[in-house]
């Protein structure tokens, strides 16, 4: 084909020349590209660094551009009718490329996309917002999308570009303050972010807020990503939302993905980790942060990436294979989610596009002062949507069966951690900020109604009326609730754990720290955590905070179990407890595996506290009582909750159809004979199902092998009442026989 020579210039007007070199253009596409002017059709592009620049029709014509100087071709076609679609040829030296013009495209991000961001209700933002592999007007490419309100031009840079972003200028799509550019050619697993010039003029490089894949920490540019995976776990969808979560067993082991078996992938850890946890009998797992952080040592609590599961451990579809390894074992996955605060890293949120975008302008409200990090601007409706959208995506994407939201209690009082003087009222002159309480209410109801089965859990420390309450029900306070399905109990946590640090001798001293619970247990929906906070950072292992001897540690641990297992609420214990792990945990090695290796000696010492893990899951599991009326007082009653001079608990939980389980726990190093509880009368005898005792844990095997008869004497305001042996510091579960 013989090239036709093209020696009129259409030169680009010398304002928007300047705007395209500052990298100030609001509208690249009305000045470059194929425009209508007197005497013919101007074409120009933008190609800094080419030699020359040809544009190629359909028909196969070939009309070469004038070289205008700064990368600038442009010709004034003398043609009859402009081509609707052409190619770029661009020589750079021996290298030649052949790709259509982006400015020649129409904006690929629809008007409803457009309508829904301005309002602040694009449910699916991932799908409107980010780097999107299509087909537009039958051009392959990349769709790169970016809310930027603030800036005064965006650019794509990454490695097809070699990070000059020049030719990948963005437009700005009017007030949305959406930035777009469809880039052709651009595909899957090229590294990009984008170039924010800001209103001082000064320019940063920022990650995608909505990226859904990371380059490996420390490195942090995002990665075009289209998923792949194949689900396999259709049927544990299907079933998932079959019983209300407040009325269903639910145990959670709480895992720290990366150090729970250091080295390993996320394909790797879907060989063992669904092995391990159906064989203790755990319901659920709970994942430590899972989306992108760039320091590790923050545990994954202080992210940049919320769209992108770390690529520490692999791809996004490496993720959805463990997650779905774990489904088709039948155990629930939990994820922790955390958008109370986020880093200052100058490549991700932070004065993402020159000004406070994702943070509240207000300091007094932004700064975060316990992790020197900045809290979200819950009023704006963008970062709202943001959020909302955030959680839905994890759930939705990744099949993740429910959120366990980070320091809710941070996000709910504006004087959280803050002297006087340090904080800004609400406009009723209270501390709540509304905007949080609102973002909750809308982030729950959302999740709800779009994702059945889905259970939200709130990390919050406070007496906040109305956490597990539904948003449309008003409290006392005057608030809806915030919608969650469980909050961790942490005055349960803090108060039974202080009574077991005691040498039992002192315990009767606090014996109302493990009855106080049942003052409140129905006030809301709640999970007992013995989370990663409580043994870490000079805490202790669970095992290393009971007193006396390794023999003593090792029964007070077992009973503590037996006791929580029994108690109201669901249950969660993080990795490494299970075994009675000695030494803390640190994320730089994991839980010490090697302690159930029995050439250390670890039977029965470390391997018998998780056979006893193991019959508490699958105890609970078989009884009813334990779980069915877990938010119902009439699930629950003492037998005696007065006995500090013997450390002694016993109580009865019902199932639905009065079935009871009697719990009795002896937080005394001595063995009690014949002790009197009082009993129903309608039950004849009684069976020891469970005793942590057992010389199969590792305990002395005082139990109580036969039946137990009731008999007519009184006890306990009860008709009738056993006498049983109580092993020194030991629970024993008994059910009728």
């Amino acid at each position: 084909m013989t090239p036709r020579p093209t020696t009129t210039p259409a030169p680009v007007p010398e304002g928007d020349r300047s705007r395209l070199l500052a990298g100030t253009h609001h509208d690249p596409h009305g000045v470059l590209g194929l425009h209508p002017t007197p005497g013919g059709t101007a074409i120009r592009a933008w190609r800094p660094y080419a030699d020359q620049v040809a544009v190629i029709t359909p028909e196969g014509s070939r009309h070469e551009l004038h070289d205008d100087g700064e990368g600038f071709f442009t010709a004034l076609l003398d043609v009859p009718a402009p081509p609707s679609t052409y190619e770029l040829r661009i020589t750079y030296g021996d290298t030649v490329q052949t790709v259509a013009d982006a400015y020649s495209l129409l904006p690929s991000l629809g008007e409803l996309d457009l309508h829904l961001i301005g309002e602040g209700r694009h449910e699916e933002l991932w799908t409107a917002l980010g780097a999107r592999p299509m087909t537009h007007q039958g051009v392959e490419g990349t769709r790169f999308t970016v809310w930027a309100p603030n800036a005064r031009g965006v650019r794509v840079v990454g490695g097809f570009n070699y990070w000059d972003g020049a030719a990948h200028t963005m437009r700005s799509l009017g007030s949305s303050g959406i930035w777009e550019l469809f880039a052709p050619g651009v595909g899957e697993g090229e590294l990009y972010k984008f170039e924010i010039t800001r209103p001082d003029g000064s320019r940063t490089q920022r990650a995608d807020p909505l990226a859904t894949r990371t380059e490996v920490p420390p490195a942090n540019s995002s990665v075009i990503h289209v998923s792949r995976h194949a689900w396999q776990d259709g049927d544990w969808l299907r079933t998932r939302g079959s019983r209300p979560v407040h009325a269903a067993p639910f145990s959670v082991y709480e895992v720290h993905l990366p150090s729970w078996r250091p080295g390993l992938t996320y394909r790797q850890l879907a060989d063992q980790l669904p092995a391990y946890v159906s064989d203790l009998g755990f319901t659920h797992v709970e994942l430590m942060p899972m989306a992108e952080h760039p320091f590790g040592g923050s545990w994954g609590y202080q992210v940049t990436g919320f769209y992108a599961p770390t690529a520490r451990l692999g791809t996004p579809d490496d993720f959805k294979y463990l997650i779905d390894a774990l489904h088709r074992a039948g155990i629930g996955v939990l994820m922790d989610w955390v958008p109370a605060h986020f880093p200052r890293d100058d490549w991700a949120l932070a004065e993402f596009d020159g000004k406070n975008l994702y943070e509240h302008e207000d300091p007094l409200r932004s700064d975060h002062p316990d992790w020197g990090t900045l809290e979200f601007d819950y009023g704006r409706k963008e970062v709202r949507n943001f959020l909302v959208a955030n959680a839905l995506y994890w759930c939705e994407e990744f099949h993740i069966d429910g959120l366990r939201v980070d320091a809710v209690a941070s996000m709910l009082y504006l004087d959280y951690s803050r002297e006087h003087g340090q904080w800004t009222p609400n406009q009723f002159g209270g501390r709540e900020n509304l905007d949080a309480v609102d973002f909750l209410q809308e982030m729950n109801a959302t999740l709800y109604r779009r994702v059945p089965g889905v259970v939200t859990i709130a990390e919050e420390s406070t007496a906040w009326d109305g956490v597990t309450r539904a948003t449309h029900h008003v409290g006392p306070g005057g608030f809806g609730g915030l919608g969650f399905g469980l909050k961790w109990n942490m005055g349960w946590m803090h108060d039974s754990l202080d009574y077991v640090a005691h040498e039992p001798v002192h315990r009767k001293y606090h014996h109302h720290e493990m009855t106080f619970s049942m003052v409140y247990a129905y006030s809301e929906n709640y999970v007992l955590p013995i989370s990663h906070d409580e043994v870490v950072h000079g805490k202790k292992s669970l095992v290393s905070k009971m007193p006396g001897d390794w023999w003593q540690q090792r029964a007070d641990l077992r009973a503590y179990l037996g006791f929580m297992w029994a108690h109201p609420g669901k249950q969660l214990l993080f990795m490494g407890q299970e075994f009675a792990q000695g030494a803390e945990w640190s994320e730089a090695h994991g839980p010490d595996w090697w302690l159930l290796d029995p050439a250390y000696g670890a039977e029965p010492d470390h391997r018998g506290v998780r056979d006893l893990v193991r019959d508490l899951n699958t105890l609970y599991r078989d009884e009813p009582a334990l779980w069915e009326r877990d938010t119902d007082p009439a699930g629950f009653s003492w037998v005696v909750g007065d006995a500090a001079q013997d450390n002694v608990f016993a109580f009865l939980r019902h199932a639905a159809d009065g079935t009871p389980l009697l719990s009795v726990s002896n937080f005394s190093p001595v063995v009690r004979h014949e002790y009197r509880l009082g009993v129903p009368d309608d039950v004849p005898a009684w069976h020891e199902v469970l005793n942590t005792d057992g010389g199969r844990y590792g305990g002395s095997d005082v139990t109580n092998p036969e039946p137990l008869k009731p008999d007519d004497a009184p006890a306990h305001g009860r008709p009738a009442s056993l006498r049983l042996t109580l092993p020194p510091l030991a629970t024993v579960w008994l059910r009728p026989a």
